[in-house]
């Protein structure tokens, strides 16, 4: 059996996970470094932190240059989420650092209150994260449609895109996303009408292509990260005589470092800032787990621990915000190249965090060579991910009413902002729930001296008009008998209760007609005015196929047993007992759990012989 170790550090055997049995056996054999880890190859965690590293490291400048701060704030923002969050037991393999998702986010933030006041906000969002963990609401995360993850996740990778566009082309972005994706045409035409813009755009737009074809290489080839190949390939071209592009200006990392001060903690009675404050908190939380649930599914390792992982987010975020630093969350695109690399334990993250910090300190001349448009372009590549324009067309093939949630949670974060997108996808993906739990059927007819109406599903106010309609149907009928039957109802609100109460008691004022309520055994009120249980009847027997003068009495509390003479019962024709009625053909008996109403002020006796008389007219 192989060596398995679970997130609490024990070893164990297990048979259910065939993807450790290879570095089980390694392990059993000491491994290519001669040691494990939990269980795991020590020389395969070292391996895969290094290429978690080369990922992180332009994914960390990158979103630190888009987000309109000094690159040294995204490599701190990394450092810190490999050495502070990657040693937490939330989750295992998840890798966390600055998110291209909050990229927007933060340069608005950045603009509209100043880069010391990130730090302050960041901090606050932090503790902010700590405190929802210890009250265990991580799990509250996970009660989100899929629609609005993948529509927010849609409205986040579509304006990186159109924004990333003009830095690949060594320009400066308009603006807002709107303002972005209308002045794209017109930075095309610019673009190419320069000869140093141009050969940006083409090292930013050859980044793009081989982010999506490196992985189709052969052999070892494929396994090295496609950012680290294109940034090695723009550093050669950049060096080239003639070749003017703009390059990185990365400084010390110590210097970078702006703790927050009296002036800037006092920044917080701005409610500007307190809604910066629950924005940062709501979108680095949402999409840690989200991805923490992605992630999950990538392994058949120990699964995340939701609040524990949340409280490690906050952790790390508080310490980012003391250093002045970028707000963190776990990111896909490390998460994914960890599990690729074949990482079983938190080692490799924490390792990625220290050669982040060792190549920041010691070559940071290195950095200065790299061209701003590939890593403009690794993010647009980001952002098509972060799109999945696939997925909109899947969704609709899937679920119609979900796929517009999808859209419309999209279009909102286009249109306005990250968190006023989500509360709008929310919002529409609860309607689209209210709208499919009301989902009820009412059937009216008329038969012989009775109008009848059958509802069935669940009676809330939103299918008030189709329920007035059918009441007014029945009423109209003209017949001196009304038959209003709700015992397939599964949910009865009070705005339909009151409407068909008042139409009973209408019917019965006019005194010209007789109204039967049938109701099911539901959780509520109580009887309202004018309605009265309706009384046990004397025993009675029952003259038909299944019944002779010598048969046992039947009462209303004991229901006849169902003939085969009789038609054969339809969907809605169960009580909610699960016993089935006729509600069309002779008498209908309710079931054990079954409330009978009969508003009438005639003796019950004279409707139940009637009742009788039909039974044995219709089967003799």
């Amino acid at each position: 059996m192989p060596a398995y170790a679970p997130a609490a550090g024990t070893v164990r055997e297990t048979a259910e996970a065939p993807g450790l049995h290879k570095a089980g056996r390694k392990a059993k054999a000491g491994g290519k470094l001669g040691g494990t880890v939990q269980g795991a190859d020590l020389g395969t965690e070292i391996t895969a932190s290094l290429v978690v590293f080369l990922v992180a490291l332009p994914l960390c400048i990158g979103v630190a240059v888009a987000s309109g701060t000094p690159a040294e704030l995204g490599i701190i923002t990394g450092v810190v989420g490999g050495l502070v969050v990657g040693m937490t037991r939330g989750s295992t393999l998840q890798v966390s650092g600055p998110a291209a998702g909050l990229t927007a986010l933060v340069a608005e933030t950045v603009e509209a209150h100043g880069i010391a006041m990130l730090g302050v906000i960041v901090l606050m969002s932090g503790l902010l994260q700590i405190g929802l963990g210890m009250i265990r609401l991580g799990r509250m995360f996970q009660a989100i449609s899929i629609a609005v993850v993948q529509g927010m996740l849609a409205g986040i990778g579509l304006p990186l895109m159109f924004s990333q566009s003009y830095p690949l082309a060594d320009a400066t972005a308009p603006g807002t996303a709107v303002e972005n994706i209308l002045g794209f045409p017109a930075h095309v035409l610019d673009t190419f009408a320069d000869a140093q813009t141009a050969i940006a755009a083409l090292l930013g737009i050859a980044t793009v292509v081989l982010s999506f074809v490196w992985k189709k290489m052969p052999g070892p080839v494929s396994k090295v990260p496609a950012a680290l190949v294109a940034v090695a390939i723009g550093v050669g071209i950049a060096a080239l005589p003639g070749v003017e592009v703009k390059t990185l200006q990365v400084g010390d990392l110590l210097s970078a470092v702006q703790v927050p001060g009296p002036e800037q903690f006092a920044g917080l009675a701005d409610p500007a800032v307190l809604t910066a404050v629950v924005t940062f908190t709501v979108i680095a939380s949402a999409e840690s787990l989200f991805t923490a649930a992605a992630v999950d599914r990538m392994h058949d390792g120990p699964r995340t621990r939701y609040n524990t992982e949340l409280i490690a987010q906050g952790a790390g975020n508080t310490v980012c915000g003391i250093l002045g630093a970028l707000p963190m969350t776990a990111v896909v695109a490390r998460s994914s190249a960890n599990v690729q690399a074949g990482a079983r334990t938190r080692l490799s993250r924490t390792l990625h965090g220290l050669w982040l910090l060792a190549f920041a300190l010691l070559l940071p001349s290195v950095l200065a060579l790299i061209p701003i448009s590939v890593l403009a372009g690794v993010l647009v590549h980001s952002g098509w991910k972060l799109l999945a324009p696939e997925q909109f067309p899947k969704m609709w093939r899937q679920d119609r009413g979900e796929s517009v949630v999808m859209a419309i949670t999209t279009g909102t974060i286009v249109a306005t902002a990250l968190l006023e997108g989500v509360l709008v996808g929310l919002a529409a993906g609860i309607v689209l729930a209210a709208l499919r739990m009301s989902r009820t059927s009412v059937e009216h007819r008329v038969e012989g001296d009775t109008a009848k109406l059958v509802m069935t599903g669940n009676a809330t106010f939103l299918r008030l008009p189709k329920v007035i309609d059918a009441l007014e149907a029945v009423g109209s009928a003209g017949t001196p008998r009304i038959r209003l039957d709700l015992m397939g109802v599964t949910h009865l609100d009070h705005a339909c209760r009151s409407q068909i109460e008042e139409f009973v008691e209408q019917k019965r004022a006019s005194g010209t007609v007789r109204v039967e309520l049938l109701l099911p055994d539901l959780p509520g009120p109580g009887p309202g005015p004018g309605l009265r249980p309706r009384p046990k009847p004397k025993p009675k027997r029952k003259y038909g196929p299944e019944s002779s003068p010598e048969s046992p009495p039947v009462s209303a509390a004991s229901p006849s047993p169902v003939s085969p003479s009789w038609p054969p019962p339809q969907p809605h024709e169960r009580s909610s007992s699960g016993a089935l009625y006729d509600a069309f053909y002779g008498p209908s008996q309710p079931g054990p759990s079954a409330e009978w109403y009969y508003l009438d002020t005639r003796p019950f006796e004279g409707l139940q012989d009637s009742e009788d008389a039909r039974w044995r007219d219709q089967h003799g």
